[in-house]
């Protein structure tokens, strides 16, 4: 089972960057996913999250400037960023919580972590 991030990159403030994140490996029978980030010297933090039935969740610091979105497969959670500000750069790592089932019915449960993608606002 792999989370592949991609999308980070260097933007000025009040731009847009989409992150991107996709599970693979197994075919799950519930994804939730989510984004956390981490700036330098501070704490992993919540960003937004996404269940399998669709419920969101986003932190104070970004509601209204940023979208979580699902894919049509459920497999791929996006991050939409927009009006960035310098206090939104850290790396950024996609999580999921994920269900599958095995030949046999037997399940699996697996929450991971994708690798970090970093995202720069400069001011």
């Amino acid at each position: 089972v792999q989370l592949q991030a991609s999308g980070g990159g260097l933007v000025q403030a009040g731009g847009s960057l989409r992150l991107s994140c996709v599970a693979s490996g197994r075919k799950f029978s519930r994804i939730d996913m989510g984004w956390y980030r981490q700036a330098l010297g501070k704490e992993r933090e919540l960003v937004a999250t996404i269940t399998d039935r669709g419920n969101i969740n986003y932190s104070n610091s970004v509601k209204g400037r940023f979208t979580i979105l699902s894919g049509n497969d459920k497999n791929t959670v996006y991050l939409q960023m927009n009006d960035l500000k310098p206090e939104d750069t850290a790396v950024y790592y996609c999580n999921a919580d994920l269900l599958w089932y095995d030949d046999f019915g037997t399940p699996t449960a697996l929450k991971t972590w994708g690798q970090g993608t970093q995202v720069t606002v400069s001011s």
